[in-house]
């Protein structure tokens, strides 16, 4: 398997703030992102992911974002292990993405 693209929050802040349409998928739980999620999410649980395939873009990259980076990452490679290879993680997850304020 091939390694799952990374993106730094601040990256991800500063094509945002560019007004780039980018793709992005929180795959936290529910009493999670009630404290926020970046604008723009759409919110997928974790455990929903395989069932609900058809909501995920192909074609153009997709960032996926949870607390620290780990279950996104999971994520990613569990996508990527069924085909869908425009999967980007956000390292350090929304703990980063907060400290990055």
């Amino acid at each position: 398997m091939k390694p799952i693209p990374q993106i730094e929050p601040s990256e991800l802040k500063r094509r945002l703030q560019n007004g780039e349409k980018i793709h992005m998928i929180d795959v936290r739980e529910d009493d999670e992102v009630v404290h926020g999620m970046i604008a723009g999410a759409k919110h997928i649980p974790m455990g929903d992911i395989p069932s609900r395939f058809n909501e995920i873009p192909r074609g153009s990259e997709v960032v996926f974002v949870c607390r620290s980076g780990a279950r996104s990452q999971r994520v990613c490679e569990f996508l990527s292990q069924q085909g869908i290879d425009n999967v980007v993680n956000m390292k350090g997850g929304m703990l980063q993405w907060n400290n990055e304020e």
